[in-house]
């Protein structure tokens, strides 16, 4: 399959739902809420009237608006309205604390704003703050959710023809998943949304008409952006949301009350369902597959998931810089603990430092091409330059791929560890340790102990509250007992929950300020 030809002009928010009006599907529901129902037609209308209002409010093309809101239907008018306005869509959480909001009003240089009501005090007490100190703040905030933000979209027109952008044009900023440090703006084009949509969501994962799709992630996470939105949209499908934290009880009441086909999950919340005392007894028979990516899935919890519901796991790889999903397993071809093979329309190779292929089964980072590729980190050309070379993206994970064309996860370059003179990844050893019965979740990072040699520390979450003092040992000879002796953890450390960044990844550079203390040599 050939990469997506956009013709010009062209904008995402026509080719995701104005078009869908146009074949006559404007009857169709689009979006499925604890409220109700929303049309194609009903949610054409409410984003032109939100792109109505930003045009209003003298928003010029190009200029950035930060959507933080919870997921629901207002949500997705404005990420469309802010399209046909001709402006760039930057998602963020709508939970972020106050030191967040001041980085990304700060960093982005947004001039509108849309913020729920429910979590406006932080977000407007910064923006009182960066316009006091002339830094800064958008020219326009909406509290989506107040009487009076209601009566001023309602009084919008309904009718808004898309902006006529060029397919290379910016649409959307993502934000770098990285585990450390404020995130780097991605700016991703009309083209890349577009084209990966054709590739991966109608070509490998095949979303037709009469799928409804549920997320795990929330809407600001470009893979459910993808998988929960547009992928859905462009078939005509519908998309479920809701704005409650997602924990598992939640989880299994929204699959039970909308019955979706397709469930949007990455590997922590497989690990949580399949842990639920009662999973065995919930009813998830609507689906017919679910998805999986965001960070590695171990092969324990993809068989495991398997037995328990015999329904397919399609495990991928994607990245903020290529938007979305390269590589994945797909329905009839499936191997669990892989990352599949690439997605026709992408190329990707594993190279040495000097960007040279490696053999086959030997590591090395990853290199990806295709018309999904970003434009650029926002403001930092020296990052651009080292990630962006020619038409490909160089990443730092860690991958290998094997005589039959299948690609594994080894972990990020700066996560992978030199103990006692070898290479170790700490996925290897976290997949071990998630085969012990008393192991919930685990996270492995290197700790410098005092004798300046790195050695591997486990942070654990147990089934038990309070761990008794011989698991630590009893782990680490579980992990001796199936790898080389090099790769046990020097310590074990249990927690009641792991650190994350502000798409739900393990904060590891959190823990390993954690780790301190000693340990065995």
């Amino acid at each position: 399959m050939t990469n997506f030809q956009p013709p010009t002009p062209f904008n995402i928010a026509d080719y995701f739902l104005d078009a869908r009006v146009r074949e006559g599907r404007g009857e169709r529901i689009a979006l499925r809420h604890s409220g109700g129902t929303v049309s194609y037609g009903e949610l054409a209308a409410a984003s032109n009237r939100f792109g109505n209002l930003l045009l209003e409010a003298g928003v010029q093309p190009g200029e950035r608006v930060i959507i933080a809101l919870p997921d629901a239907p207002d949500y997705v008018a404005a990420l469309f309205g802010i399209l046909k306005a001709g402006a760039v869509v930057v998602m963020v959480n709508p939970h972020l604390t106050r030191a967040e909001i001041d980085y990304f009003l700060s960093y982005t240089g947004a001039t509108a704003a849309f913020v729920h009501r429910d979590s406006a005090g932080d977000f407007l007490a910064a923006v009182h703050d960066a316009g006091r100190h002339d830094s800064g703040a958008p020219d326009h905030v909406f509290v989506v959710g107040t009487p009076e933000f209601e009566s001023r979209v309602a009084a919008q027109s309904d009718t808004l023809a898309a902006f006529e952008a060029a397919p290379d044009d910016p649409a959307i900023w993502l934000f770098s998943g990285g585990t450390t440090g404020f995130p780097k703006g991605v700016v991703q084009s009309h083209r890349s949304f577009a084209n990966t949509t054709e590739l991966y969501g109608k070509g490998v994962i095949g979303y037709t008409e009469d799928d409804i799709t549920a997320s795990v992630p929330k809407l600001y996470f470009g893979y459910a952006t993808g998988a929960n939105l547009f992928f859905p949209m462009s078939v005509g499908a519908s998309c479920v949301l809701f704005s409650e934290r997602c924990q598992v009880d939640t989880l299994f009441e929204v699959i039970e009350a909308f019955r979706p086909t397709i469930l949007v999950n990455v590997p922590t919340m497989v690990n949580h369902i399949l842990n639920h005392p009662q999973a065995a007894q919930r009813d998830l028979s609507s689906l017919r597959l679910s998805t999986s990516a965001g960070e590695a899935l171990p092969q324990d919890l993809h068989t495991r998931w398997q037995d328990l519901f015999g329904v397919d796991l399609i495990d991928g790889l994607g990245t903020a810089e290529m938007w979305h999903v390269f590589l994945s397993n797909r329905p009839g071809d499936i191997r669990p603990g892989s990352l599949g093979r690439e997605v026709p329309g992408f190329e990707v190779k594993v190279c040495d430092a000097d960007g040279v292929e490696v053999k086959t089964g030997e590591v090395g980072f990853l290199w990806v091409r295709g018309d999904s590729r970003a434009l650029e980190y926002w403001q930092h050309p020296e990052k651009t330059a080292r990630a962006f070379r020619g038409p490909w993206y160089v990443s730092e994970d860690m991958l290998r791929r094997d005589a039959e064309g299948y690609f594994y996860y080894e972990g990020r370059a700066d996560d992978m560890l030199k103990v006692s003179g070898k290479w170790l990844s700490p996925k290897e050893v976290e997949n071990c340790l998630l085969g012990h019965p008393e192991v919930v979740e685990v996270a492995v990072v290197g700790h410098v102990e005092e004798n300046g040699l790195t050695k591997p520390y486990a942070f654990v979450l147990t089934r038990g509250d309070d761990p008794l003092p011989e698991l630590e040992g009893e782990l680490q000879q579980y992990v001796k007992d199936q790898l080389a002796p090099y790769k046990y953890p020097r310590r074990v450390i249990f927690m009641d929950d792991l650190p994350r960044t502000h798409l739900g990844k393990v904060d590891r550079g959190l823990l390993r300020g954690h780790a301190g203390g000693g340990g065995d040599a």
